[in-house]
């Protein structure tokens, strides 16, 4: 299906104001810096200790997981609680709003709507799904890729987050990105693996946005960019560090454009964003257009 245009979306730091696990140091009364601090250290601790590589992006998780058991930082923590704290994260200016306002200009076009095209919104992030789910975009999204955490029993036997179920990190994004553009999320029986044709699958890389916020992403930057598609970063308000990092993303080609991360109406994020969404659009109009007029031959007519 060519009509569908996929906004694909980081979620720390790109709709988030800070990071998803926030509510959680909030609310065991956790060191945040420190907490980070010591698991930035494990990678290279378990290296020289054990001669075992981890995984930079996941290996937080296991943390977290070893935290639940009584006396732990996190005593108890379980996908309730997950999503519990999804409801109190702090979002960007325009958000959720984005996401339905984006669907709104395409819906409202009559030429755009007569041809099925519509917008998808999608997050991708190497954060806990439970708490995407219960944060204030579940609803207005299509589809979740996060880290999916399985519960256990502890040693008092209360359910509690104990073994890992599904995880993605910075370069398995590029996975998600294929799963959209064939379709897994939606069709019913499609692998990622599984062969499909170009022109049969569901959404075309061409016709996709990824947003997020800095070289984290470089993966997914580099494969939407590699196959046509559209990219975009943002940066906090009066972040310099953070804007140099984008900036020089700019500079090396991964991404088209960036901006203050404020999704309200007439901001620059807001307006590129819309902008390019419409610019898709009109681009499948005209390719349609296009087809239809190689396949049709002229009408016949009374020889002279």
């Amino acid at each position: 299906m060519a009509n569908v245009i996929a906004v694909i979306w980081d979620f720390d730091r790109t709709l988030v104001d800070g990071y998803m696990q926030d509510p959680l140091f909030a609310r065991y009364n956790v060191n945040a810096e420190q907490f980070w601090e010591e698991v930035n250290a494990l990678p290279e601790h378990y290296r020289k200790t054990q001669g075992v590589e981890v995984n930079k992006d996941t290996i937080y998780l296991n943390r977290f997981i070893h935290e639940t058991q009584p006396g732990g930082k996190f005593e108890g923590l379980n996908n309730a609680i997950l999503r519990e704290s999804g409801s109190e994260l702090n979002f960007y200016p325009g958000v959720p709003e984005i996401f339905d306002s984006t669907r709104s200009v395409i819906g409202s076009n009559k030429s755009f709507a007569e041809r099925g095209i519509r917008v998808e919104h999608y997050i991708v992030s190497t954060g806990m799904a439970e708490v995407i789910r219960g944060s204030a975009v579940s609803d207005h999204v299509d589809h979740i890729w996060g880290c999916e955490l399985i519960e256990t029993r502890n040693a008092e036997g209360d359910s509690v987050i104990g073994e890992l179920g599904y995880t993605i990190d910075n370069t398995s994004k590029t996975r998600a990105l294929f799963e959209i553009n064939k379709g897994v999320p939606v069709e019913e029986g499609i692998d990622v693996n599984a062969r499909v044709p170009k022109n049969l699958r569901r959404v075309r890389f061409e016709n996709m946005i990824y947003i997020a916020d800095g070289p984290s992403d470089v993966p997914a930057f580099s494969v939407v960019k590699h196959y046509g598609g559209s990219t975009f970063a943002v940066y906090p308000k009066g972040n310099k560090k953070a804007f140099a990092q984008v900036e020089q993303l700019r500079e090396d080609g991964r991404i088209d454009m960036y901006a203050e991360a404020d999704y309200s109406a007439g901001t620059t994020a807001n307006m590129w964003i819309t902008h390019k969404v419409t610019e898709i659009a009109q681009r499948i109009v005209s390719e349609e257009k296009q087809r239809l007029e190689a396949a049709v031959s002229a009408a016949p007519k009374h020889l002279t």
